[in-house]
């Protein structure tokens, strides 16, 4: 316990500072990019752990926003709470449908996200091999669609970021959503995704349930009975496929909460146990479990 209320009360004392670096995913535009302007220049905002010996895990975080815009307590907030348990955060700034952009622009960007992390280790303090990937709503789609169609690298790539895997060690989904079926999905994220009338086999290539195979890594999830803007059936789905492939996993479902309440209030202004959501209890635990608090 007094382990954990430390690292509460380190969080605290750094709940005003700012990122400590905005770092551009490609050095030029961007491929696919409409313009210039910030919302075309997708980022990463890195909070490096301190305090603790390096090189530590790290998470790309990707905040929801039904992929037409981006809520900051689910970045800075949960950058500030993984650095609290001495975790590196990266908060990823990704191109929006409601900017014009579609899949797998927004794939792409988290994907570059993870090799610019793995590329830059010995730089940023992180350890190639202990990155994962978090994302709450709409984010923790773009977090599935990483767990589910990462890859290796190319070996043979011009560009040595794209030679880095894209693959990420365990994946933490929010209240995500899960399916791009009308069943139980999310109509806005589905429109600013993939736009009017995708294909349907595209629907399902995008749907995490349908995609979780046998190499997907291990993944944490929780959603609540009270969210109205996600269905949970959708995660009860994700769930059993990830069981039916025998991937590792762990499901929270809470009964209280409404759609969107991150770390358990807002905005953040410094932790303590008793304000924070019952997950990011369990979350810490199995973050251990997994290698990534503690060394």
């Amino acid at each position: 316990m007094a382990l954990c209320i430390t690292s509460f009360l380190t969080a605290a004392t750094r709940a005003a500072e700012p990122a400590a670096e905005t770092i551009r995913l490609w050095k030029g535009d961007a491929p696919a990019a409409l313009g210039t302007a910030d919302h075309d220049v997708p980022v990463v905002f890195w909070w490096p752990a301190t305090g603790v010996k390096e090189p530590t895990a790290a998470v790309v975080v990707c905040p929801g926003g039904g992929y037409g815009g981006l809520a900051d307590h689910e970045g800075s907030d949960y950058a500030k709470w993984l650095n609290s348990q001495g975790i590196a955060a990266f908060v990823l700034r990704y191109r929006l449908g409601s900017k014009g952009y579609r899949h797998p622009v927004m794939l792409g960007d988290v994907s570059r996200a993870m090799r610019l992390v793995r590329a830059e280790h010995a730089r940023l303090g992180v350890d190639p091999e202990r990155v994962g990937v978090m994302g709450s709503s709409a984010g923790g789609h773009l977090a599935l669609t990483l767990l589910t169609h990462g890859d290796d690298g190319d070996a043979t790539a011009a560009d040595p970021f794209d030679r880095q895997p894209s693959r990420a060690t365990l994946g933490i989904l929010c209240y995500p959503v899960v399916s791009m079926l009308a069943a139980n999905g999310h109509a806005g994220s589905r429109r600013n995704l993939l736009g009017e009338n995708p294909p349907e086999e595209l629907v399902r290539e995008l749907s995490g349930e349908l995609a979780v195979n046998d190499e997907t890594p291990p993944v944490f999830v929780w959603h609540t009975v009270e969210d109205k803007a996600v269905k949970l059936e959708g995660v009860l789905d994700l769930a059993a496929s990830l069981r039916r492939h025998g991937r590792p996993f762990e499901l929270h479902v809470y009964e209280k909460g409404a759609h969107g309440i991150g770390l358990g209030f807002k905005p953040y202004d410094g932790f303590t146990p008793e304000r924070l959501h019952p997950w990011t209890v369990e979350c810490r635990r199995w973050l251990g479990e997994q290698g990534f608090v503690g060394r």
